[in-house]
């Protein structure tokens, strides 16, 4: 089987590049890192460095593929409105029309349950279920945009099904996680709200075993969006608390009232909108929003026409992660350690 999978340097389509290529599909690697691009060359993957936006090479990528994985799309929770709509609504119109040109039997898209999120506690969120009058933030809106171009899409014949995976972890996350270490690392969390939000994760190989469903799911599957999680709501502070633990890190102490938190983040996005560049203030509302509220998705859709369960836990995720972030900080450091010998003429070996 010939497949494109765009986004290959990011987390969930790289681990879905290198889980198809292990099964002996045909795999090209679209992404724009070249250090990740080099090591799936390494592998003896195909590579093709390019940005979403590049029409001509997304065009030819596509060329001869059964399947295209579109995996790629910027996700923050802040950036500017034209960053985001150039990747996430853009870069689709780009990845559908050369799946139209090439006739790709089946287009597979990664959306995300961001959709469905106001600021506000949301529990078993159907695929159905009512959309806030404003997305809670560009990267939520641009997604939504892409949904719809995928829409017109299958309108027009175009095989495709979509999938909203939620708060993605696993060993190689650069995002959800590590933002939490970081900030316990430098003592920066604080518990806002009462502490006992539940919240929907999901280990990153349960998304790449949806991916694959998807691939070769029923006809009547087409057209349609499905929600991907573990199907295990956790207590998120508690989950927190653990990966404190588990890593030998202060858990945060104090409590922050979630109004008081929100104020601070209205305040802050304010300010760091008219600063040069628009960096990333140390609180958003949406962050404070789901770190502080509740928020679960129903799956049942998924299980039903898909086949979707779970293969891997909450915890045994959770183990493979702690496993694989403290083999990650020690090879850090022993390259930090061989680099300054180096610069001082020295082995340490």
């Amino acid at each position: 089987m010939k497949t494109l999978i765009t986004g290959a340097t990011g987390f969930l389509g790289g681990a879905l590049t290198r889980r198809l290529h292990g099964m002996g599909w045909d795999v090209t690697a679209l992404g724009r890192n070249p250090r990740s691009l080099a090591a799936l060359e390494a592998q003896g993957i195909k590579a093709v460095r390019a940005n979403l936006e590049d029409t001509q090479v997304i065009l030819n990528a596509c060329k001869g593929q059964d399947i295209v994985f579109h995996c790629g799309a910027l996700s923050s929770p802040w950036g500017k409105a034209y960053d985001f709509y150039r990747a996430n609504v853009r870069g689709t119109e780009n990845v559908i029309h050369a799946c139209e040109e090439n006739h790709v039997k089946r287009l597979v898209h990664v959306s995300t349950p961001s959709i469905y999120f106001n600021l506000a506690p949301r529990l078993n969120v159907r695929e159905d279920a009512e959309l806030p009058e404003k997305p809670v933030n560009e990267y939520a809106r641009t997604k939504l945009i892409a949904e719809s171009k995928i829409d017109e899409a299958f309108e027009r014949g175009l095989p495709v099904v979509t999938i909203r995976p939620r708060a993605i972890f696993g060993p190689g996350d650069a995002a959800i996680l590590p933002r939490l270490i970081d900030r316990l690392q430098k003592g920066r969390l604080r518990t806002i709200g009462d502490g006992q939000n539940i919240a929907d994760l999901t280990y990153v190989e349960n998304v790449v075993d949806a991916l694959l469903l998807c691939a070769e799911s029923p006809a009547n599957t087409l057209g349609k969006k499905y929600n991907i999680t573990n199907g295990e709501p956790v207590v998120l502070w508690d989950m927190i608390k653990k990966v404190a633990g588990a890593l030998n890190l202060p858990f945060p102490q104090k409590h922050i009232p979630y109004k008081v938190a929100d104020t601070a983040a209205v305040i802050l996005e304010l300010i760091y909108r008219i600063l040069p560049g628009q960096p990333e203030p140390p609180l958003t509302r949406y962050s404070v929003s789901v770190i502080a509220h509740s928020a679960t998705l129903d799956i049942s859709a998924a299980k039903r026409d898909l086949g979707y369960k779970p293969r891997i836990s909450i915890e045994e995720g959770f183990d493979e992660f702690v496993k694989w972030w403290k083999a990650d900080v020690i090879a850090r450091r022993c390259s930090s350690v061989e680099a300054i010998s180096s610069l001082n003429g020295k082995s340490y070996r």
